[in-house]
């Protein structure tokens, strides 16, 4: 593709980069809740489900690794669909594991592929938008997000119920084929980042991003932002089961209604950062995060109505900071190299979130009664390392941006 999208184009481009961001992100996300479940079946600790939950970033870190080495290759639709159809057929097998130690192995063949895809995604966007609407393109994928929390995650805890732990997998499985069809038809080639020029060797790509000072600077903004979140997030739910008292039952509405309300503020997050600057959004964002994240870690038993303020906020403002921050990231990238870049930043990302969940499963444990100890903890190495992000935003410089020496380039 070498001519802009058309709106009509542009708009269906979105909703089905989307479509599939919902499946990976349903796939992801439904480990958390399902937590409490799965302790329960497979009769494991805390630290054993965060090796469950780790076991897919760390296998996506090495498939980003991977990747950087021929995604700049080949055109984008492609890869992303081969991809998506590996994923789907490696969920299908995380819900017909018959024991813990094979569910770990399927759940890190799903994020082999998941991470490829997660980095191609915005990759497209970075290829296919320009700069002055990228952070609301990046908003519209990421209400992905909030239609898994209101949607997927409930129907999903709703099948696990009466169905099994299985059946969420499988539904999720149903959904890639769906989304495979549909972007065969709507998603558009994006070759324009080919060239006739030969690389002197498979690493050559990833070198040239390495060597550069301000990709480097954006890969560690990215690690940071990541690893802030899930010291927190995979816990989130096993703690508000076991130590603010919400029952199991309750857990859908925590999720309907914070992604209700993730669904209005990605998109005015997005038009927010365009208009008024990525990075003065991002910051604002991310400071206000901190107090949610503190909120979170540090509650004791309450109320259905009072834990509802605290997680709504936490999904609205932690998923927020992401909108603004993605648009900065992919706007660093040299165009030519946008691909290798996104797969290293999909590398490390995976990284951070595998060290992330690690980390705050021995930093936390079980006591006698069930409840967890040391999550304040975590909460504290969570803001610490988002103000480390806030910090760090402004030594990021964009291109595309007015101003910077490839303004015209996407």
């Amino acid at each position: 593709m070498t001519a802009p999208l058309t709106p009509r184009a542009e708009r269906f481009f979105l909703l089905t980069l989307a479509g599939i961001q919902f499946s990976h992100v349903l796939d992801f996300m439904i480990m958390m809740p399902l937590g409490p479940i799965l302790m329960r079946a497979f009769a494991i600790g805390t630290h054993e489900f965060g090796l469950l939950v780790a076991s897919y970033s760390f296998s996506a870190a090495v498939s980003g690794i991977l990747a950087a080495t021929f995604i700049d290759l080949f055109e984008r639709k492609r890869v992303l669909l081969t991809c998506f159809a590996l994923f789907g057929l490696a969920t299908l097998a995380c819900g017909l594991a018959p024991g813990f130690s094979t569910l770990i192995v399927a759940r890190g063949l799903a994020g082999v592929f998941g991470g490829i895809m997660g980095a191609l995604i915005h990759t497209m966007i970075g290829d296919a938008i320009p700069f002055s609407r990228r952070a609301r393109a990046s908003g519209v994928v990421s209400s992905a997000f909030s239609l898994s929390t209101i949607a997927g995650v409930p129907l999903s805890l709703w099948l696990a119920n009466h169905l099994g732990w299985r059946a969420p997998f499988v539904l999720i499985a149903v959904l890639s084929v769906l989304f495979i069809v549909v972007g065969l038809r709507f998603l558009p080639e994006l070759r324009h980042h080919l060239s006739d020029e030969k690389r002197g060797h498979l690493l050559s790509a990833t070198f040239s991003v390495l060597t550069d000072a301000n990709h480097l600077r954006a890969l560690l903004f990215s690690a940071l932002i990541i690893f802030s979140g899930f010291t927190v997030i995979p816990y989130i739910t096993v703690y508000a089961v076991n130590n603010v008292g919400i029952a199991q039952i309750d857990i859908p509405i925590i999720y309907l209604v914070g992604g209700s309300a993730t669904f209005v503020s990605a998109r005015l997050i997005g038009h927010w950062a365009d208009k008024h600057g990525k990075i003065e959004i991002y910051r604002w964002v991310a400071l206000l995060a901190t107090l949610p994240l503190l909120a979170v870690t540090h509650a004791g038993a309450l109320p259905l109505g009072l834990w509802l303020i605290c997680s709504t906020s936490f999904f609205v403002l932690t998923s927020g900071r992401m909108i603004p921050a993605m648009a900065v990231i992919a706007s660093s990238a040299q165009p030519r190299l946008r691909g290798t870049f996104m797969s290293l930043n999909g590398t490390v990302q995976s990284l951070a979130m595998g060290l992330a969940t690690t980390l705050a499963g021995f930093l936390i444990s079980l006591d006698g009664g069930g409840k967890i100890v040391g999550y304040p903890l975590v909460g504290y190495v969570a803001v610490g390392a988002n103000l480390l992000a806030i910090w760090f935003a402004a030594r990021i410089v964009m291109h595309g941006q007015p101003g910077t020496p490839n303004a015209t380039q996407r």
